[in-house]
Order: C-alpha cells, then structure tokens, then sequence
C-alpha cells in the first residue's frame, strides 16, 4: 500500500485523471487571492497535505490515525481561507482503507463531523465563495459518507474471499493426504501380509530344494497363488479409483486456455484404444500439469496440443510460443516437473523439454505400449 502511485487512489468511483484534476485545482483556488502571503501559505498547507497522505499509507502502527487528524485539519484550514473542500475525498479513500473496525468507524465519524463543520462553517464566513459550488459541496459530501463504506466492504470482501480460497486449498491439501494415506493403507493391509508370506515361503523354497526338492516344488507353487491372489487384489484396489479420461482432461484444458485468453490447437485424437488405465492416468495428469505451466509461466499466445499415434509408446506434446524456461536458466520450481517426472518413472515413461522451432518450448511426455502386455502377464 505504500507505492508512489496511491498518491491517485484507484477506485472504481473515480478516475486517475479526476484525483489528479483533484490534486491540481487547489492551486487555482490559492491563486484566486492577491496576496503573496496567502499564496505561500496555501501552497505549504496543500504539501503538507500530501506528505501527511503519503506518511498515512506508510505508517503501520498508531501513527497512521495522527496523519490522518492532520489531515483533517489542513482541510479544514484550506476550507476555511480558500473554500477547497475537495481534499476530504484522499481522506475519505484513505480511511475506506483502515482495516480495524473500532478504528475505521472512529475516524469515518470524525471525519463526516469535520467535513461537514467547516463547510457550515465556511457558509457563514464568506457565502459568496461557498455558495457557487454549492453542487459540487454536496457531491463532495455524498463521497466522504459513501467511499470509505464502499472501500471498506470491498476490502472486507476481498479478505473473505482470500480466506475461502486458503481453506478451499486447504480442504484439497487435507483431501490429498487423506487420499494417499487411504491408499497406503489400503496397500498395506493388502500386499503387506501376502508380500511376507512370499519372503518366508521363497527362504524355506531356497532350503528345501536340495533336501526335499518335492515340498520345495509344492513351496514354489504356493508362491505363486500367493502372487495371482495379491495380483487380483491390486487390480481390484486399483479398480476403485476413478481413472481420468484423455478425452474428459482434454476438454478441460481447453476450458483453461481459453479462460487465460491462449489460443489452443489440437492434432490427433486422445482415444488411444488399447492403453491401460494406468497409462491414461498418468498421461492425463501430466497433460494437466503440462498446460497448467503454459498459463502460469510462459505468457504465450498459442499453445498446440499433439496426441502421437500408438506404436512403441503413447506421446503427448505441448508446444506454446512463450518465452521458454531453458534459455540460459534452469527449470523454474514449483513448476511441477519433478511430480510429472515421478508419475512417468512409475510406468517406465519418458519425459524431454525442448525448445520449440518458432520460441516457446516443446514438452513431450510418453508411456510405453509394452505396459499392456505386462499388465495382462
């Protein structure tokens, strides 16, 4: 809050060139006596004006609401010997600001009290400077009462929304790690007793084979309806969760690039007939992550999407016109790469970043076509 251009408060009511016009028309005011004295006084109680607003914005403790008073208190002052009210509304945008209630409406109170005081004020001492702006007083006054509400209330939005949004990332972190744990779980009381059997049953197999070579073979072969049972148990587990579509992701990428304003192209078709859920899986997700690092870091205009046609693999590129990540830095962090790169080892993929012929980058994912046969085996 404290950079040089909330000098002109940005506000939804008013333009930058309206507080400027605001900033500028004291002076004309000033100008308007012929006295040098006046004058000199006039242009001090203006600058120092803004040196208090300026102070107010960098102030973080108690201070603030002593700028504030003073301002109040050389508007009144240029009220009163020149008839420029107009200041008050910097005042009004500066008090929408205070976060704290108690003090928000303290200082909103006082500051209606004091604006409207040396206007009454200023009627009965000279009307015949007063009374022409009449019009412009009461619309001066109807901002004073309803800016700092209006700051406030959005400012108070804003804060909630912010807070919604924290505990939504929240509930999705605390959804994630339920879910791992849920799967860990799940895994361990499946595989975890049967993987020990396994390890018992191959040690007595290894110290049978020259003693009973019989009851090794019979050890052999519970070792292996041990494996198909655990097997069946996987693929049941795995079974359960919700395998993402290529297709469905696709679409939902597409709705992403578009909302950020980049243009999408797609070649091939995401049907690839004889990919195992697994697979898909993984090569949705990195789809995902893939657009999600187009639209938060390479500020392109054009992302294409590439669905390579099955053979020893099923490969996926993302192109984008951007300003590409590999020129004379390294991969940027928290771009997700090292997730995708895990998710590809899972199922012996294969990740490579490039650049891309036009500028931008070349991000091309695959999943090797051999992962069905060892599934079925």
């Amino acid at each position: 809050m404290d950079s040089w251009y909330n000098l002109f408060p940005r506000n939804p009511w008013l333009s930058v060139y309206i507080w400027v016009i605001f900033c500028v028309l004291p002076f004309f005011f000033i100008f308007r006596t012929s006295e040098p004295v006046s004058i000199a006084i006039g242009i001090i109680m203006v600058f120092l004006f803004f040196l208090c607003y300026r102070f107010s914005f960098k102030s973080k403790s108690g201070l603030v609401y002593m700028w504030v008073s003073l301002e109040m208190a050389i508007t009144v002052g240029l009220t009163l010997l020149f008839g420029y009210v107009y200041l008050a509304l910097f005042t009004a945008f500066f008090i929408g600001n205070i976060r704290r209630p108690a003090g928000f409406f303290i200082m909103y109170g006082v500051h209606i009290a004091v604006t409207i005081g040396a206007i009454v004020a200023g009627f009965f001492l000279e009307i015949e400077l007063f009374l022409p702006q009449v019009h412009f007083l009461i619309l001066t006054l109807i901002g004073v009462v309803l800016l700092p509400f209006n700051l406030f209330n959005r400012n108070k939005q804003e804060k909630l929304e912010g807070q919604l949004e924290f505990a939504q990332e929240r509930i999705s972190e605390l959804t994630l790690v339920a879910e791992r744990q849920r799967i860990a779980r799940d895994l361990h009381d499946t595989l975890g007793q049967k993987l020990s059997l396994i390890g018992l049953k191959s040690d007595l197999a290894g110290k049978l084979i020259g003693r009973d070579p019989e009851r090794a073979a019979q050890e052999v072969r519970d070792i292996r309806q041990t494996a198909s049972i655990a097997l069946n148990e996987v693929r049941e587990l795995v079974s359960t969760m919700r395998a993402v579509r290529l297709p469905e992701e696709l679409e939902r990428v597409r709705q992403v690039l578009r909302a950020a304003e980049i243009e999408v192209g797609v070649t091939g078709t995401p049907v690839y007939e004889t990919i195992t859920p697994i697979g898909e899986n993984v090569l949705s997700m990195c789809l995902k992550e893939a657009v999600t690092n187009v639209v938060k870091h390479s500020f392109a205009k054009r992302c294409g999407i590439t669905f390579h046609p099955a053979g020893d693999s099923y490969a996926i590129s993302v192109i984008d016109d951007g300003i590409g990540f590999l020129e004379g830095r390294a991969a940027l962090p928290g771009n997700g790469l090292e997730g995708m790169r895990e998710r590809l080892e899972f199922v012996n993929g294969a990740l490579r970043i490039t650049p891309a012929p036009g500028g931008g980058t070349e991000l091309t994912f695959s999943v090797p076509s051999v992962l069905k046969h060892i599934v079925k085996e």
